[in-house]
């Protein structure tokens, strides 16, 4: 979750393709009924995905905000086993009529290869349902021993287009080889794709320490990302009140390893966010605790930002804050985009529940503690109903 620093919605005008705000949540205190999909995903997924179910279960019910309706859906391996495809048409058609899912994590470089030659769930469900903005916060947890104690940024990552050719076009991909020894990738940058995620990181930013940094390699893909940089700079003109710098990606990884708590929201590209935010979940601690949310105008999904971890699936080892974590970032979502005050008040709880959790001195191994991925999950659970 990303304490008191929420999406509202937004439209692009007719006349424009600047963001505005279309509405501003009053909060209430009516409870909403949220259907949610649950995509346990491979490897570990099957393990953290219905952690983060029962702590939500937990919180939601703490919380006096009403019980999600879970609708469990095949995806990556399983789906393939029961429908033949790692994103069966059963399971797309049940997001459209979600408010939002959960999604464990794939290991399609272990699929057949008919379908690792295909778009990998994640992103597709990302460019499907343009799923634009892509938050990563990474902090530290208290009784942790992180590399980096003082951590506390959050990454805001373009997730359409930039750089990752699998979400550059509308249909098809943006790599190809005209010849069995040339390869061409393509990397896409809009003015409205670009827009709308600075607007959201000023937005953000507002709601947090008030300081934006632009990541970018203007200084040699200059009509790219310093396209980007330069639309970043004119959104930035409309808050004064946020402080703008900028660094280049290869500047910026060395700057986050010395000084990552000078640092509040960071904007970036594609596949720069997808790579600066690994390395800050790991200066936070361990991956193990990074959460994300995808989000567009209309609905989100909740994604831990590590991958499957075969080589520990089925051990009980795995660390289930990041999706945990990546659960109460998507009910804060909702609940700050329905104006549910219950629902936001369930998002709280369990990050609440996390951090004493942990201050405790339970942890799964990642963290130096002993901890199963079960018996760490049963500590939240109760640590939200004794709060």
């Amino acid at each position: 979750m990303i304490q008191g620093n929420h999406l509202t919605e937004q439209v692009i005008t007719k006349d424009s393709s600047r963001i505005t705000d279309e509405r501003t949540p009053v909060p209430t205190e009516d409870p909403q009924t949220y259907r949610l999909g649950v995509l346990p995903g491979d490897g570990i997924g099957p393990e953290i995905v219905p952690a983060a179910v029962e702590v939500m279960d937990a919180a939601v019910a703490a919380a006096g905000a009403k019980p999600i309706e879970w609708v469990p859906l095949p995806v990556g391996a399983a789906g393939i086993e029961s429908h033949g495809s790692a994103l069966p048409a059963e399971t797309l058609e049940a997001l459209e009529e979600s408010d939002g899912w959960l999604l464990g994590p794939h290991d399609s470089a272990a699929y057949p290869e008919e379908h690792r030659l295909q778009l990998n769930p994640s992103g597709f469900l990302r460019k499907h349902f343009d799923l634009f903005a892509n938050l990563r916060p990474a902090k530290a947890f208290e009784g942790t021993k992180a590399l980096l104690p003082g951590i506390d940024l959050l990454i805001v990552r373009e997730n359409t287009e930039g750089f990752y050719a699998d979400r550059s076009t509308y249909r098809g991909t943006g790599e190809f080889m005209p010849t069995p020894d040339v390869a061409i990738a393509m990397g896409i940058f809009t003015r409205p794709a670009i827009e709308r995620i600075a607007w959201q990181a000023f937005e953000l930013a507002r709601r947090r320490r008030r300081h934006v940094t632009v990541v970018h390699k203007a200084n040699v893909l200059r009509m790219t990302t310093g396209f980007f940089l330069d639309i970043c700079r004119e959104i930035g003109a409309d808050y004064p009140d946020v402080e703008l710098d900028d660094f280049h990606i290869d500047a910026m990884t060395v700057h986050l390893v010395r000084r990552a708590a000078a640092f509040d929201v960071i904007v970036t590209e594609n596949m720069f966010g997808d790579i600066l935010s690994d390395l800050a979940g790991e200066l936070a601690g361990s991956l193990g605790i990074a959460p994300s949310i995808n989000a567009s105008h209309t609905r989100a999904m909740a994604q831990a930002a590590h991958g499957s971890a075969p080589d520990i699936a089925g051990r009980g080892l795995a660390n289930p804050i990041a999706m945990i974590s990546s659960g109460a970032m998507l009910l804060d979502w909702l609940g700050t985009q329905r104006a549910d005050a219950a629902t936001r008040r369930a998002a709280t709880l369990i990050e609440t529940a996390l951090t004493a959790t942990v201050r405790a001195g339970i942890s799964t191994s990642d963290l130096g503690g002993t901890a199963s991925t079960k018996a760490f999950t049963a500590a939240v659970v109760a640590a939200i109903e004794t709060a």
